[in-house]
């Protein structure tokens, strides 16, 4: 195999992301060739270019997240992907995924705080679940009485919604204006859960892309009085931060 050649280094990449399961950095692509015929990191980002064109008008897609490159199936085949799985996904509740939005815009965040915008209870095993899908983690306490838990998103929950990092998340304010376009009646069991679920079974490259957007929309759309607007947004103390 000629490796000098972008064009077969990018099939050679094909097939390593095809194996892998997950998703590979360029670190993790590096590592795979010895030394004395390890190409440049420009090289490999120039393969990998050719490869993402080369996906064009197939099933799949080169996707880049926070861990670094996987070949996913497209979204909009997902629907029939997910039946290859008999076991009926899981669906989360309205209270879960109102806690996980929180979490990832407002993270670090502590329970009592989830609560306190919500109104409600958030329940032990919302969190249970949370951290069991390593969506969420602890990532210390606030330096309050009784010290409780800060909770932030993880490199999962990024890999799993297809983002790179915490600023490609969407303004809640587009989110907003996107679900006003949404149909009425949309059901407490979310459409969006069955494509996670089918993404996080599959090997690569029979993972459906996920969109956080879409997570929102449905949010926004089912319960208009739900407080997705926070103010405190605004404040610099308040910016995303990025996610470990």
């Amino acid at each position: 195999m000629n490796l000098s050649d972008p064009h077969e280094l990018a099939a050679l990449l094909e097939a390593v992301l095809l194996a892998s399961g997950r998703a590979l950095s360029l670190e993790a692509l590096s590592a795979l060739f010895e030394e004395a015929e390890r190409p440049e990191l420009s090289y490999l980002r120039q393969a990998l270019a050719i490869l993402g064109a080369s996906c064009q008008g197939r099933g799949f897609e080169l996707q880049e997240v926070a861990s670094g490159y996987r070949l996913q199936v497209r979204s909009s085949y997902a629907p029939w992907v997910s039946r290859l799985w008999e076991e009926r996904p899981q669906r989360y509740s309205r209270a879960l995924l109102e806690t996980l939005a929180l979490i990832a815009y407002r993270q670090p965040i502590t329970r009592g705080e989830i609560e306190d915008i919500r109104g409600v209870t958030v329940s032990s095993q919302i969190i249970k679940t949370l951290q069991d899908r390593e969506w969420i983690r602890a990532v210390g306490h606030r330096e309050v009485p009784g010290r409780p838990t800060l909770f932030a998103t993880t490199r999962v929950f990024l890999d799993d919604f297809n983002l790179k990092n915490l600023d490609e998340l969407p303004p809640l304010s587009v989110v907003r204006e996107l679900g006003a376009e949404l149909p009425s009646g949309v059901q407490e069991e979310f459409s969006f859960a069955a494509s996670v679920e089918a993404a996080k079974a599959a090997p690569s490259p029979e993972k459906a892309q996920i969109s956080f957007k879409s997570l929102l929309e449905e949010l926004d759309t089912m319960e208009q009085g739900l407080k997705t607007d926070f103010k405190d947004l605004d404040t610099p103390s308040d910016s995303k931060p990025s996610s470990s």
